[in-house]
């Protein structure tokens, strides 16, 4: 086995016992991006400089830390100081923010090593990575599929052993549907948890950046490092924050789990369906107690959703008006061609689509038709998952409700494309944490299952997850890619 394809906590431990040094570590993921970075095209931005001054640093004087000296990578929408940060549009192509996104700074703090900026659907608008103004990423389990999205890049350099870990940010399902994709685990905090400064916003009250790993250990280790109240976010949680990686057992006897029939009919595909029910079968076996409920609500989970986050999309981007930062037509001779031009070149189809669909719904003529009626279902999302955890401690759905689908398989048809984060979407309405964990492969396509727990309760979801994946070997699974054998 390959340096590239093991995990955090053993990569640690080489570190620590000397049998590899940082820099040993980073030349080996370089070299690994080299072999496959074509194929796959997960990066907008290399920092190979950078990775191996950082790898020297940390050599020449170590420290103790749980992350140090372990390569990773941040979705390019996480602002880096003195690194262009694009978020994957034409919009940005050349801006180099001069600070750090806190959670940039929180794996700087560890002494990570940071390996590049990674690929994304255009400001985190769609669920394929096929918005990017820059390339589409392939799936590393197989290149004529899609990564998913839109945290796309951060999935396939992790599955492709380019990385050891990555950030994404998660507005509908955007780490977790790439996760289930691309058979990682893919964990969106409870809203509020992980701060939020620095991450480029999409729609403001759903965004969350969180966490994408080979296994669930991994991704406590990196949650515990970036978690955190931020005074410089205004929706950032006080809350103590736990260690989330100790006293992780595995243990779940007499947990209470709950299963939505909801998300097991309709749209979600059968074999999708019964891998989830055999998983669920086995955390009965582990002595699990496992019910069947429902969440009578979430069927206009996804058109509520894309109101509300196209309505707080068109508020963000109005910023990028070629005047304070960002694409500018210099040609223009007057300032209403100037905004008109800079942003018919700088956005992308998808982007403009949200933008002329989110003024819409907040006109004066529409908001309570459709944004106002938007908001009554969020709560009633809401009130309905806070019925079930008055009963139960966690809940349990497929993640999509189908495997990774081929590329430019929905191209001019929209609605049936944004039907992909139909299972997610809701966790997000809710201001819920969510974690997808591999949970067997269909095809030879990973499917992933979806764990939501209670807010804050992101250490019980952590050790439900790893109960699972001690039972099972899905994770352990790497795809066939480049040099591998």
């Amino acid at each position: 086995m390959q340096l590239y394809d093991l995990t955090i906590h053993e990569l640690t431990a080489l570190i620590k016992e000397r049998k590899v040094s940082a820099h040993e570590l980073t030349r080996a993921y370089l070299q690994r991006i080299d072999e496959v970075e074509e194929q796959v095209g997960a990066f907008i931005t290399r920092t190979d400089e950078l990775a191996l001054q950082q790898a020297g640093d940390f050599d020449n004087n170590p420290v103790d830390k749980p992350l140090a000296g372990i390569p990773y990578g941040l979705k390019d929408n996480i602002c880096t100081s003195g690194i262009r940060t694009t978020g994957a549009s034409k919009m940005l192509e050349d801006f180099v923010p001069v600070y750090n996104a806190r959670v940039a700074a929180c794996l700087e703090d560890q002494q990570g090593i940071l390996l590049g900026k990674l690929n994304l659907d255009e400001f985190g608008m769609g669920c394929s990575t096929e918005t990017s103004a820059f390339q589409t990423t392939s799936n590393p389990w197989d290149l004529q599929r899609v990564a998913g999205g839109s945290s796309g890049g951060s999935a396939a350099a992790v599955a492709a052993g380019e990385v050891a870990y990555s950030l994404g940010t998660d507005t509908g399902g955007s780490i977790r549907q790439p996760a289930a994709y691309c058979g990682l685990v893919g964990l969106k905090p409870t809203y509020g948890l992980v701060s939020r400064f620095g991450a480029i916003a999409n729609s403001s009250s759903l965004d969350q950046v969180g966490v994408i790993t080979r296994d669930v250990k991994d991704c406590a280790l990196v949650l515990s490092a970036i978690a955190g109240y931020d005074s410089q976010d205004g929706t950032s949680a006080k809350i103590n924050i736990p260690d989330y990686f100790a006293d992780l057992s595995g243990d779940i006897k007499g947990l209470k789990i709950a299963y939505p029939r909801e998300y097991f009919r309709n749209s979600t595909d059968t074999a999708v369906a019964r891998q989830v029910k055999r998983a669920l079968h086995a955390y009965e076996q582990m002595g699990a107690i496992v019910e069947e409920v429902s969440l009578p609500h979430s069927e206009y989970a996804l058109p509520a959703y894309y109101i509300i986050s196209r309505a707080e999309a068109s508020t963000n981007m109005a910023r990028f008006d070629g005047v304070q930062f960002g694409l500018r037509d210099v040609k223009a001779d007057n300032i209403v061609d100037l905004y008109a031009n800079s942003r018919a070149a700088g956005f992308g189809a998808e982007v403009k689509l949200r933008i002329l669909l989110g003024s819409y719904v907040l006109s004066s003529d529409c908001y309570e038709t459709y944004y106002l009626k938007a908001m009554k279902v969020r709560r009633l999302i809401h009130d309905d998952f806070t019925r079930i955890f008055e009963n139960y401690d966690i809940i349990v759905t497929p993640t999509t409700p189908t495997t990774a689908f081929c590329r430019d398989e929905y191209r001019g048809n929209l609605l049936s494309l944004y039907r992909n984060d139909i299972l997610t979407v809701p966790v997000n309405m809710a201001g819920l944490p969510g974690i997808s964990v591999p949970c067997g492969f269909i095809d030879g396509l990973p499917a992933g299952m979806q764990l939501i727990g209670k807010p804050f309760q992101e250490k019980m979801l952590l050790n439900a997850a790893l109960a699972f994946e001690q039972a099972h070997d899905y994770y352990k699974a790497r795809p066939a890619l480049g040099g591998d054998k």
